[in-house]
């Protein structure tokens, strides 16, 4: 197409255009027949040391019946929604049939599981689709999770058997614009008047916020100036949520910002276990465990989408998978793999014991994200020109990771919170400023 040097490509009308301009995208299984997208998704091949022989069979039936749903209903529409930044509500229902909301939470309607159980839910959720796994998360192991803990018997019983279900979704509201890793520092406050508090401030990045029925928002009490928790209903007067758009990673997720304008929440929706920031603490327990599995589902997926385009992908007459350096790749990826499940697997089982501190799931976190960003950049390389596209899951996993390595504490604060732990000595803070000695 010629284009006049006085006129932008912009200005060029339609008769300048090719006939073909406008064509939609040939199907990638018509453009590039070679390999096989992840809409139909590979088989599972990341179990290399048999860590299938540690699960209950009630575990391996968690893990059985994700991961049939997953691949059946997920993989053909994750890319098309993740290109459009859309959450596909049709898959909803079928979630909530997995009956794996609420995890570990027993009674209520909740499945009541191990938390190794959840874990390799979370797992296999991710592995597929990683923005699917952090709605389930953000919905049950922080939201749920927090009623549970922290909510009253009535809290309880009105709330948790919807959100079980799914029938109701929940968002969870800590982080503010000002204050991420600093969130004990936020500046939402909560003033108590009759028969309730109001509510006045901002959050940001909350994740199913824009279509949230439930709503858990910390703000500051402004008689205590302690940190409480609150429930608060979609819909409410002065309550407001905007998607964030432009993200380059978990597009599925609607992340918003929340504007809090004279919100009133009656006495009977404050959350009575959570009367300081510390108390925050019980949820991020369990959370921090899960998350650290979201990263090891997700180089699960990628290291299967790999070893089978590996197989299909042909060049200079022969299968990629048979060039050594290749092999060297894959195989580095897999070791990842096996390293990150048994840190994870370990982690549940010092839960379950009653014997993790913040600093060994910290760690976990931090290390096992670490882990899944080289297994994904090195996927990214063997899948060469198609590591760059949603069709073949690599890219799209490589952009969703960046997010969960940030977010539950980046990989800088948890490795401090262990550091902290191992040393006795606290460093998230520069030290105070001091009159400076000449020498």
């Amino acid at each position: 197409m010629t284009i006049g040097s006085s006129k932008g490509q912009d200005e060029v009308g339609e008769s300048a255009r090719t006939s073909y301009f406008n064509l939609p995208a040939l199907d990638v299984s018509l453009a590039f027949p070679q390999a096989t997208p992840a809409s139909k998704f590979p088989p599972c091949a990341s179990d290399y040391y048999q860590f299938d022989d540690l699960l209950t069979s009630e575990e391996q039936e968690i893990r059985d019946k994700v991961r049939e749903c997953m691949e059946k209903e997920v993989a053909p529409v994750m890319a098309e929604y993740w290109e459009k930044a859309e959450f596909p509500f049709h898959i909803i229902p079928k979630l909530g049939a997995l009956r794996i909301c609420g995890g570990t939470i027993k009674g209520y309607g909740c499945p009541g599981h191990s938390i190794t159980g959840a874990a390799i839910a979370t797992a296999e959720v991710a592995r597929v689709d990683a923005s699917c796994s952090t709605f389930i998360l953000v919905h049950s192991s922080l939201a749920m999770l927090t009623i549970a803990l922290c909510g009253s018997e009535a809290q309880k019983q009105k709330y948790l058997p919807s959100l079980a279900q799914l029938n109701a979704v929940g968002c969870w509201a800590l982080t503010e614009p000002d204050y991420g890793s600093d969130a004990s520092a936020l500046k939402t406050t909560a003033s108590k008047v009759k028969g309730g508090w109001i509510l006045e401030g901002q959050k940001r990045w909350i994740g199913n916020a824009t279509f949230a029925d439930v709503l858990v928002i910390f703000a500051r009490n402004t008689t205590t100036d302690q940190i409480n928790g609150y429930i608060v209903k979609k819909d409410a007067p002065g309550l407001t949520a905007t998607k964030i758009e432009n993200k380059i990673g978990l597009r599925i997720v609607q992340n918003a910002d929340i504007l809090l304008k004279k919100v009133f929440v009656p006495d009977e929706d404050r959350l009575p276990g959570v009367n300081s920031f510390q108390d925050t603490n019980k949820v991020l327990a369990v959370s921090r465990v899960m998350v650290a599995w979201q990263p090891i589902g997700i180089s699960m997926g990628v290291y299967d989408m790999c070893h089978r385009y590996l197989k299909e992908r042909k060049q200079f007459g022969a299968p990629l998978a048979a060039f050594q350096i290749n092999q060297q790749k894959l195989v580095q990826m897999l070791g990842n793999v096996q390293a990150m499940i048994l840190v994870g697997w370990r982690l549940c089982k010092l839960y379950e014991k009653g014997k993790i501190t913040a600093g060994q799931s910290s760690l976990g976190k931090a290390w096992i994200t670490a882990r899944a960003r080289e297994t994904l950049a090195l996927g990214r390389e063997l899948l060469g020109g198609n590591g760059i596209l949603a069709d073949f899951l690599v890219a799209k996993a490589f952009c969703d990771l960046e997010p969960i390595y940030t977010y539950e504490g980046t990989y800088d604060i948890n490795s401090l919170v262990t550091g902290r732990e191992i040393t006795g000595f606290a460093s998230f803070k520069p030290a105070a400023l001091t009159k400076r000695s000449r020498l």
